[in-house]
């Protein structure tokens, strides 16, 4: 009997590096569009601007150990993303959004030494990692 090795598909690799905060909203977008892990277009766009892509269907994307509910990014000057009704945000960022509490995240972002910022969204269900803004 042969078994074949297991393997997890490339969309499952954990972020973590990218959050190093030395990125670009650019850069970190494109990734996941060029791995075809999100939908090239906004799902959402704030009215300050930051532009919200959905995962697509069957993509298992992480961040410090949590599933990516979605992905975030904004830059003012670039073509890559949308504007919204309101005032754009003055500075560069991206980010994810994961499925968990923020405590939790904010405890494995300070383990891997990350620069990025943890902001509750939903108490206790969503959580935004995020570089810059």
């Amino acid at each position: 009997m042969c078994f074949a090795p297991l393997r997890a598909p490339a969309q499952e690799a954990p972020r973590d590096a990218q959050f190093d905060c030395n990125s670009n909203p650019h850069a970190f977008i494109t990734t996941f569009i060029d791995e075809k892990s999100i939908d090239p277009q906004p799902s959402r766009v704030e009215a300050n601007s930051v532009n919200a892509f959905r995962p697509i269907h069957g993509a298992h994307i992480s961040a410090f150990g949590f599933p990516v509910y979605v992905v975030l990014g904004y830059d003012r000057d670039d073509a890559l993303f949308q504007h919204g009704a309101g005032k754009e945000i003055a500075t560069p960022l991206y980010g994810v959004v994961v499925n968990a509490p923020a405590e939790s995240v904010r405890a494995r972002v300070r383990q891997a030494n990350s620069d990025a910022t943890v902001h509750p969204v939903v108490p206790l269900v969503l959580t935004a990692i995020v570089c810059g803004g």
